[in-house]
């Protein structure tokens, strides 16, 4: 769509008199207005579609609850591993298509260091392509899912976005993707139940977890993410269990030695009581042997 039809006037719908938010979703305005009025500035998060707004829609509680597990296991592990920055929420990143242009902001976007359009911490919109893109699917209504689940999908995939990732409260519902050389998503393939990043090596989880949703800091003994959570707290506390069996152990050379010091003590005095024995037997033998001598 040319730039003059998407500034031409569209039809729209009376506005209501309530004081509510009102969305206005399916109108038409020009992607200068979006910056401006629709980007930050409204109530209701819109992303903007070739010249159309587009609400997002809001995933239920408990697919809103996957997304913040995953997002607080992602932030552990750029602690341990800062090799990317994650975006702000709701910071969106121009997509031009050969269908067009859209402007998608996806509930979690994640950018390389090496990427060649580094994330600045004055941006309010990103100005390249994400690494990795996560969406908490919501659907409430068919055309929400399909929004996601096909037409970001394949916005995604022609962008260049490396990685796209799913979310939703049940597993059949989820899908981890990763670009091909030709330009098209594939599932990552799970091996034992755990998915492992392309795009952020060592990253990896279970899947069964975003359903599960353990508490982060048990993670640190969980052999799918004890390299990456916490692992300062785990180093710590290896470093005082051996200061601890260290102490022990000093404790009990310090008793061994103690024993042996007293023992020696007794050794002593049994081998000076029998030094005294013995010179009181040679007096006495000296004694006796004087005795015969003067009869």
């Amino acid at each position: 769509m040319s730039q003059t039809a998407i500034d031409e006037p569209r039809p729209t719908p009376p506005e209501p008199t309530s004081d509510a938010p009102t969305s206005a979703a399916g109108r038409y305005v020009s992607e200068r207005e979006y910056w401006l009025d629709y980007y930050l500035k409204s109530n209701v998060r819109y992303e903007w579609n070739n010249g159309r707004l587009e609400e997002r829609p809001v995933p239920n509680d408990e697919t809103g609850l996957v997304l913040d597990w995953f997002m607080h296991l992602l932030r552990l592990f750029l602690d341990s591993r800062p090799m990317a920055k994650l975006a702000a929420l709701d910071m969106g990143f121009r997509l031009p298509l050969p269908t067009g242009t859209v402007i998608r902001k996806p509930d979690l976007g994640v950018v390389c260091n090496d990427n060649p359009q580094p994330l600045l911490p004055v941006d309010v919109s990103y100005h390249g392509v994400f690494d990795l893109c996560v969406e908490a699917l919501a659907d409430q209504e068919s055309r929400d899912s399909v929004r996601d689940t096909l037409v970001k999908k394949d916005e995604y995939a022609a962008s260049g976005v490396p990685e796209y990732y799913i979310l939703h409260h049940a597993p059949a519902q989820q899908a981890f993707l990763t670009r091909t050389a030709a330009g098209v998503y594939v599932p990552i393939a799970p091996q034992d139940g755990v998915i492992r990043s392309l795009v952020l090596p060592g990253l990896q989880l279970r899947v069964a977890d975003l359903c599960r949703r353990p508490a982060h800091g048990t993670l640190r003994d969980d052999p799918v993410y004890a390299a990456f959570v916490l692992p300062d707290w785990r180093a710590l506390e290896e470093r005082a269990a051996a200061q601890a069996q260290a102490l022990r152990q000093a404790e009990e050379l310090a008793a061994a030695q103690a024993l042996a010091l007293e023992r020696a003590k007794e050794l002593a005095a049994a081998q000076a009581l029998a030094l005294q024995q013995a010179e009181q037997r040679a007096q006495a033998a000296e004694q006796a042997l004087a005795r015969l001598q003067e009869r």
